[in-house]
Parts: structure tokens; C-alpha cells; sequence
């Protein structure tokens, strides 16, 4: 892992096209600013692991992982004639 030291504004570049600019720093929290192509994929980290574990899930064939998130999704009411 990479450890860089950066002052409000100023930034780093990854691989030439994405930029990474410190916008503002409160107490331990950092916000970030990024400029990046438009055919990238940016995901928070949290989303990303879950999305791959339900494409694995998917692909093994074990549906237990991909049935909760069907299940919260369609909590919605129904209508009763």
C-alpha cells in the first residue's frame, strides 16, 4: 500500500487520466475529490465486495446470497382486490 501526504488542493494522478484532489479535511474526516474517465468504475469498497459475492454466488450456483437481496427489493405491498 501506497502512503502519500496531502495538503488541502492538492492532488495525485493514477495511471495518467484519474486525479485525486483533497477538497477538505475536518477533525478525522477527509473528503475526496476524483476526475476520472467516463467508462470508469468507481464503487465504494463496501458495495463493490458485495456485489462480488453475489456474482460468485450466482455463478456456483448458490442462490441463498442472491434470495436476500430479491427478498429486500421486493418488500413492496401488494394490492388485494
Amino acid at each position: 500500500m501506497l502512503y502519500l501526504t496531502r495538503k488541502v488542493g492538492e492532488s495525485v494522478v493514477i495511471n495518467n487520466d484519474i486525479e485525486v484532489t483533497v477538497v477538505e479535511v475536518r477533525g478525522r474526516s477527509i473528503k475526496l475529490g476524483f476526475t476520472f474517465p467516463p467508462d470508469a468504475s468507481v464503487l465504494r469498497k463496501e458495495l463493490h465486495e458485495r456485489i462480488k459475492a453475489e456474482n460468485i454466488a450466482a455463478a456456483t450456483g448458490d442462490a441463498g446470497g442472491l434470495d436476500d437481496v430479491l427478498a429486500s427489493s421486493a418488500a413492496a405491498p401488494t394490492k388485494v382486490d
